[in-house]
């Protein structure tokens, strides 16, 4: 019966943070509905379904990426038929003043275009061209928060901080914390950055040393674990004592290594895993956060780690007397929070395609924070990687909707306090 009780808010538990996801995502779709002015291949196929056969067309656009890709797109629709202008309203004044003498059907416009003052009153500018029509892609009305592309910066904005939520959740199961992983970011990115720049070739490096420029930065980060957990594990010193000054170490380092500047001699490929999207559109940073909380997940329930893991932080006492190795299963966990802070570090370094001593200030506020919410005990011996993952989500969510409606950033401060108290109140009231 007692199992029973404990599946049964487990789960509920887990569901609860999933529909707040959901409650969250519903709110900010409502607050940012608003009408839609598109201008992607789709748009340029409306465009196109509204001109006849054979018509005569001037696709007037921007000197910007979109607009040439719109017109790129609309273009290939309607062939030679269609001439493009690309520039400012004086350079689509011209275009007309040249069509004049050999007629013009259709002006296919985006939304900016069609607004132009050039356009307002084709009868009494351009008498030859008073039966030319205006064309634009027809508005629909959709949240600005549920736009693909939107949707894709939440979760790759999330990425890092996800990441780093894997390790901090271990480390947190255990009783323990973690606040050296914002700084061991910014030690990983410089030390990856500068091995490809000292050591590699710089912007000439390869793959084979960009790779291992990566291991390097990442496994200096899994030192700085390891000297954590043995201060923690050995010395019996605290570990928010020891993360916090491992926090101070980590940053110092970087600066003094990076000369108090950025290192940015690396090649284009090498932001390939932060910036690129290989599968099904979905960001590379993305994929690798998915197939880590797999591996986590899988671990925290079906292997032996897992289970010690579980048992330190429920009471290591009982732990210790049952056989479990206590202070190893400790160790391990600092280790892996410092080898994933450093894959986190690689990530921002690929992301921001430099490396900086300046990254990963404040995230890790944000990254104890998403183990909270996700329903993580601060006092160990509970919590869940679906759960983590749903939590840094959810501080996601916030954070964007709170852009998307121009909440200003000390208001947004506030709210995600009040987030993280409710987490903490919540868990309190659930023990």
């Amino acid at each position: 019966m007692s199992r029973l009780l404990v599946f049964i808010r487990h789960h509920l538990a887990g569901s609860g943070m999933l529909i707040a996801l959901l409650l969250l995502c519903t709110f900010f779709s409502i607050a940012t509905w608003t009408t839609q002015y598109p201008q992607n291949a789709a748009a340029a196929n409306d465009v196109a379904s509204q001109i006849a056969p054979q018509a005569k067309v001037l696709i007037v656009v921007r000197p910007t990426a979109a607009d040439s890709a719109f017109a790129k797109a609309l273009q290939a629709e309607l062939g030679a038929r269609a001439e493009v202008v690309q520039g400012e309203p004086k350079d689509a004044r011209a275009a007309l003043l040249r069509s004049s003498a050999g007629g013009l059907d259709v002006i296919a416009c985006n939304h900016a275009t069609a607004s132009w003052l050039v356009f307002s009153d084709l009868a009494h500018d351009f008498p030859a061209l008073k039966n030319t029509r205006v064309v634009q892609p027809r508005a629909h009305s959709w949240p600005v928060f549920l736009k693909t592309d939107n949707l894709l910066n939440i979760a790759n904005q999330i990425a890092v901080i996800a990441i780093l939520a894997i390790g901090m959740t271990l480390v947190i199961i255990t009783g323990g914390i973690d606040l050296s992983v914002g700084s061991l970011i910014a030690l990983s990115a410089v030390i990856t950055t500068l091995i490809v720049r000292d050591f590699c070739d710089g912007v000439n490096a390869g793959a084979a040393g960009m790779f291992a420029a990566c291991l390097g930065g990442i496994a200096v980060c899994g030192t700085c674990g390891l000297l954590s957990g043995a201060f923690i594990t050995r010395l019996r010193m605290p570990p928010f004592i020891v993360t916090l000054a491992m926090m101070l170490v980590g940053s110092g380092l970087a600066y003094r290594l990076a000369e108090n500047q950025s290192v940015y001699q690396v090649p284009d490929s090498f932001v390939w895993l932060g910036r690129g999207s290989d599968l099904f559109g979905l960001p590379n940073a993305v994929v690798l956060m998915l197939l880590l909380y797999t591996a986590a997940h899988v671990v925290m329930t079906q292997t032996r780690l897992g289970r010690n893991l579980y048992a330190v932080g429920g009471n290591v006492e009982a732990a210790h007397l049952s056989g479990v190795p206590v202070q190893r299963v400790i160790l391990i966990a600092y280790v892996l929070c410092g080898l994933l802070a450093g894959l986190g570090g690689v990530v921002t370094a690929s992301l921001l395609k430099s490396g900086s001593p300046t990254y990963g200030q404040m995230y890790e506020l944000y990254v104890i924070a998403a183990v909270v919410v996700g329903g993580t005990s601060l006092s160990g011996g509970r919590g869940t990687m679906p759960g983590t993952l749903i939590g840094a989500f959810i501080i996601a969510v916030i954070q964007n909707g709170m852009n998307l409606t121009n909440v200003e950033s000390n208001t947004q401060k506030i709210v995600l306090g009040l987030v993280i108290l409710a987490a903490v109140l919540v868990d309190r009231v659930r023990k």
